[in-house]
């Protein structure tokens, strides 16, 4: 059998080390390990890949320190619209959502279009109509609402930027606010996760609240398969975060496998090549997990830091957050 593996992100971006106290830095570690413990203890138990990670990415989900379900930022009409994929890669099987504001758990509704309909992505009311119908939790919209993603709606709103402001490009904070390790108005805001079971089987799956004061309509990369979410048992699975547009662009999630399957590439030299070279050329900024189906696992990203973390079964926990 194959030791099984699971790695998992919270979204990459911009320092503010020199802002945060030990504690908030500990909050952030502490939380990533939990989840890392708790969807490793699925395949521990001899469950699969595609329960792994679906669990990984719920947990991330119901945690306000990072940008999916509780906790997602706000569009420029201070609204919530959240976006998922899940993909397995034993089947090629996989379901997306866009744009859904009243279902707890994005990433269940995700796998939920996957199990129950014979399509791949909905989105808006027809995507949370399928999520009650499968008997997802359905929430009121201002579920999703925190103090601190109200203060950066109004942060970037001050800025007078206008339009939409891409996480990365936000207005700086001041020495005095100390949230995160990264820099919230400066994150690129996703969640995702990818495993390996014990029966060879690769999982996929990425969750975001998008970008503050997007504009409303507006979906990214993490729903979107090929882009950010992929999984393939002949490759690789892979989960992005980062700048949206340009991992469409570039189809990262697919390029990392394609890269191995037709190019002959490690899953080091792969992935690395999509987040250093490829992502970059067009402006890219980010990063991508990723484990193939030997358990390796690749976690580059070219931003200045990247929530990230892997469990391989019967050994501790990795979790690291800057370079």
């Amino acid at each position: 059998m194959t030791t099984a593996i699971i790695a998992i992100h919270g979204g990459a971006g911009a320092l503010s080390r020199a802002t945060i106290t030990p504690q908030q830095q500990a909050a952030y570690e502490t939380a990533l390990n939990d989840i890392l413990v708790q969807s490793g203890a699925v395949l521990e138990q001899g469950g699969s890949a595609l329960d792994a990670v679906t669990l990984a990415v719920r947990l991330l989900e119901d945690c306000p320190l990072f940008n999916a379900g509780y906790g997602s930022v706000f569009t420029s009409a201070a609204t919530h619209e959240m976006d998922a994929a899940i993909m397995d890669g034993a089947t090629l099987g996989c379901g997306s959502v866009a744009s859904v504001s009243t279902v707890r758990n994005p990433v269940l509704a995700a796998r939920a279009v996957m199990e129950t309909s014979e399509h791949v992505f909905f989105c808006g009311k027809p995507a949370e109509a399928l999520a009650a119908a499968a008997g997802l939790e359905m929430v009121e919209p201002d579920y999703f609402s925190t103090p601190l993603r109200r203060e950066q709606l109004d942060r970037v709103r001050a800025s007078g930027e206008g339009g939409f402001v891409l996480d990365h490009d936000a207005v700086e904070k001041t020495q005095d606010d100390r949230t995160a390790p990264l820099d919230e108005d400066k994150k690129l805001g996703t969640v995702g996760a990818v495993a390996l079971d014990q029966f060879g089987n690769l999982a996929a799956a990425t969750s975001t609240g998008g970008m503050t004061n997007k504009q409303p309509g507006r979906v990214g990369d993490s729903p979107i398969i090929g882009a950010g979410c992929y999984a393939n048992n002949h490759s690789c699975a892979v989960s992005s975060t980062g700048t949206g547009e340009m991992f469409i662009r570039s189809v990262a999630a697919y390029d990392v496998a394609a890269q191995m399957q037709y190019g002959a590439r490690t899953l080091a030299q792969a992935a690395d090549n999509v987040v250093f070279n490829k992502l970059p050329a067009i402006g890219g900024v980010g990063g991508l997990i990723a484990i193939d189906a030997q358990g390796n696992v690749a976690l580059p990203f070219n931003s200045e830091g990247m929530y990230r973390g892997y469990l391989r079964v019967g050994q501790e926990p990795f979790v690291g957050i800057y370079r």
